[in-house]
């Protein structure tokens, strides 16, 4: 029961962090963290958040920059719809698609440790896994009830006790 309660506890709390991390990133390409050069700014307005994308994305026409500069906004929906909670299945797995093109195109442009020194690759796998462990139902699909799980555990291994099996597999959430 104490494990089922933490794991929830872990499943809010992660979402909570991506999304404010979300928010605070488009806060900044907005100016609402401070100027340009200011503590703890990257960017602290449009004009050098546009600049940095187009950096990043070196391989896209010039002209594109702008539109998939408000195209990378798209972290204020993901943001708010973690926080919020709606979706979370969905919105989890579009969270780490695009963490992980931020993470290559970083990669890509300026080398391994920029992503790595952002923890990019670590907010994709955090998204990953969110996406992973959450339960059908907070997605909308219906799931699994315990007698099936049982029938499939007692298919894939005979003798064995199927119900600690789906447990384990499911990290103590039924």
């Amino acid at each position: 029961m104490m494990n089922k309660r933490i794991f929830q506890i872990a499943r809010i709390l992660l979402r909570f962090a991506l999304g404010v991390t979300f928010l605070v990133s488009v806060a900044d390409r907005i100016g609402a963290l401070g100027p340009y050069g200011a503590r703890n700014v990257s960017w602290g307005d449009w004009k050098h958040f546009v600049q940095y994308v187009a950096v990043l994305n070196w391989f896209v026409p010039k002209a594109l920059i702008p539109a998939l500069s408000v195209l990378e906004t798209i972290e204020t929906v993901l943001g708010i719809a973690l926080l919020v909670g709606v979706w979370q299945r969905l919105v989890a797995w579009c969270s780490a698609g695009l963490l992980l093109s931020f993470a290559l195109t970083m990669s890509f442009a300026l080398g391994v440790v920029a992503p790595l020194g952002y923890s990019v690759f670590t907010a994709f796998g955090a998204a990953l896994l969110l996406g992973a462990v959450l339960h059908r139902r907070s997605s909308g699909l219906p799931a699994a009830d315990s007698t099936s799980q049982r029938k499939i555990a007692g298919t894939f291994f005979p003798g064995q006790s199927s119900h600690r099996l789906f447990q384990v597999a499911s990290f103590g959430a039924r």
